[in-house]
């Protein structure tokens, strides 16, 4: 299964209330249980100043990228990795089809990473002939199911114990009442050859460090570690906006992200990668290849609003608090990145015609500012994208005429008036179907019932 678009989001999202209800249940059980860790985390801290920090300190690498990106180049090549530069996502998956060619690699084995879903690497992959597989545990349930993950951090959290008791009693034949842990250990046995046959491994990089040329992999099951370091050649693709200046901070951010993703203090499992091995070395690749990729974003830095988005550390907090994301899950999103922090980069990664229409895809309750640990403003980014959607004629026409005609009515009061009053007594139904106003209330919801008094009449003989 692939995503849909962006483009499909409303009939996706009525299909996921419509058909999917245990999905609701299993998402919204999920989110607040993390939701619930990062509050309990946050209050050993002084959360507030952490989050002051790391949003200056992006704020800072994202004010000067070029000179870190040219540093971070300078100190990888240092270490013995080779760089490589991808403007478009066809650069990416060109340069990994070199390496995959020059190496005759038949084998890959892949850690969880959010940019090499946005890159579609797996169906590349498949292509050119060449086995792939998951090794995050949700991620390598969602490969057997056949789906894209519909979480930044838990890629099957839409998915309940039994569904996964089925999927795993299909496939290795586990009891149909399994606990999680002989599910996760019936998965251990199956990769564990395939760690040990893979030509490649590939994985992301939650950041780099300029100085040092380090690639920091934050992760709890120890998958990545295998990915990064049994097969023979290590390929990490990271975004640009993943520097950080210095290895000092990268103490800080690896923290900072397992709080608001999981609530943990730190991952299990923390990975510093600084090239291939060395001959005193007794493990790690031959060759490690880093490919820096754009791929929109720097069109989204050119942003003077929406910038302020590729400060994200794609800790999914944003996700689990999200009143929307909890109703849909993230397939209704129609690509990798879903929830808040999808809607608002979106536009700059994949253009504003394309994104829509999720920037419309929230309440704009501000929960999302409330949580996030590098302090996005993603309601003002929402409200910046809706504007520059009416401004370029991307919102339907009915819309648009709709406001113009409300705009008139509310600068005169007595034209407001009556309008209200003949609203009160109109049918919000005509032949079984919502008036377009009302319509997409109404797909989840019965009408709802007028009231025999204006708002103004009910203040006023509330006064006297």
């Amino acid at each position: 299964m692939s995503f849909t678009g962006p483009g499909r989001y409303r009939e996706e999202s009525a299909k996921m209330l419509r058909d999917k209800p245990e999905m609701r249940h299993s998402v919204t059980q999920a989110t607040r249980t993390f939701d619930d860790h990062r509050t309990h985390a946050f209050g050993q801290v002084d959360g507030e100043r952490w989050r002051d920090w790391a949003r200056d300190v992006k704020t800072h690498l994202l004010s000067n990228l070029d000179i870190y990106l040219e540093q971070a180049e300078e100190s990888l090549e240092r270490n013995g990795a080779h760089v490589h530069w991808a403007e478009t996502g066809a650069d990416a998956l060109a340069i990994l089809e070199k390496i995959v060619e020059d190496n005759d690699v038949k084998r890959v084995v892949k850690a969880k990473s959010m940019l090499s879903e946005e890159l579609a690497i797996n169906a590349h992959l498949e292509s050119l002939g060449v086995s792939v597989f998951e090794t995050d545990l949700g991620e390598y349930i969602i490969q057997l199911l056949g789906e894209p993950p519909s979480h930044i951090v838990g890629p099957a959290i839409h998915r309940s114990l039994d569904d996964c008791r089925r999927l795993f009693h299909e496939h290795f034949g586990t009891p149909l009442d399994a606990e999680p842990d002989a599910l996760a250990a019936a998965a251990r046995i199956a990769l564990r050859q395939e760690f040990l046959a893979a030509d490649l491994g590939i994985s992301g990089g939650n950041f780099l460090a300029a100085d040092t040329g380090t690639v920091a992999l934050i992760e709890n099951e120890g998958n990545i570690r295998l990915s990064t370091s049994l097969p023979r050649i290590h390929v990490a693709f990271v975004g640009i906006e993943k520097l950080v200046p210095t290895l000092g901070d990268v103490a800080g951010f690896v923290q900072l992200t397992t709080r608001s993703a999981t609530g943990q203090p730190i991952g299990n499992y923390v990975s510093l990668i600084q090239g291939p091995r060395r001959e005193d070395e007794p493990d790690g690749p031959e060759e490690v290849h880093v490919v820096l990729v754009d791929n929109g974003r720097t069109n989204l830095l050119a942003d003077d609003t929406a910038w302020e988005a590729l400060r994200c550390v794609r800790c999914g907090a944003c996700l689990n608090i999200c009143p929307v994301y909890r109703q849909t899950g993230g397939h209704a999103y129609g690509w990798p990145y879903s929830g808040p922090i999808g809607a608002i980069i979106a536009p700059g990664l994949l253009g504003l015609e394309k994104a829509m229409p999720l920037p419309h895809a929230s309440s704009l309750c501000g929960a999302c500012v409330d949580v996030c640990p590098v302090r996005i403003p993603i309601p003002e980014i929402l409200v910046h994208w809706r504007e520059r959607a009416v401004e370029e004629g991307l919102v339907p026409l009915a819309e648009t005429v709709g406001l113009k005609a409300y705009t008139a009515a509310a600068e005169r009061p007595v034209v407001f008036g009556a309008a209200g009053a003949a609203l009160r007594y109109a049918p919000l139904e005509l032949g079984g179907r919502a008036l377009p106003i009302l319509s997409g209330w109404m797909q989840e919801r019965s009408a709802p019932k007028p009231s025999p008094k204006s708002f103004m009449q009910l203040w006023k003989e509330g006064l006297e």
